[in-house]
């Protein structure tokens, strides 16, 4: 555990296109090698490409349905008691939440092979918004981990 000080939150700011903290922090995930332009057009083609043919709703709206879709509530964390490490589960806090979500899409985008990133990303997120996918599947994984040990909850300080 660090004896300093408590380390600050930096603010990613918002995008230009959106105005949106949720977006910026998107475009930062996907950043690689420094190229903001090139994480920033991606991002934003796969906003554009998430309603595909039917522009029927918000691709915002659709971006921040996938996001709470795949948000974990509970995660387990290793905690050593009396020489034996227990996996004990423990309540995620928002910011983590958000960071976890955008994660876990942003990487089974870039594991989907064959595909432009681009495209990748909007189906991620179209899958998320769906409620099924990969970064779903990973949330109920983390989430059954929670359940299956529920019984070192006490363990937590």
């Amino acid at each position: 555990m660090a004896r300093r000080r408590k380390s600050e939150k930096r603010n990613p700011g918002v995008d230009p296109r959106f105005e949106s903290p949720v977006v910026a922090e998107l475009i930062n995930t996907v950043l690689k090698q420094g190229k903001k332009s090139l994480a920033q057009r991606l991002v934003y083609q796969a906003i554009d490409d998430v309603n595909g043919e039917n522009n029927t709703g918000d691709p915002l709206e659709i971006l921040n349905k996938a996001l709470d879709n795949v948000k974990p509530r509970l995660e387990v964390k290793a905690r050593r008691v009396g020489g034996s490490t227990y996996q004990v589960p423990l309540e995620v806090a928002p910011a983590r939440q958000l960071s976890l979500a955008i994660r876990w899409i942003v990487t089974f985008a870039d594991g989907r092979k064959g595909v432009p990133m681009s495209r990748a990303l909007a189906n991620e997120i179209r899958d998320a918004a769906a409620g099924q996918g990969n970064a779903i599947k990973k949330r109920d994984d983390v989430h059954r981990m929670a359940q299956a040990n529920r019984a070192f909850a006490h363990l937590r300080w």
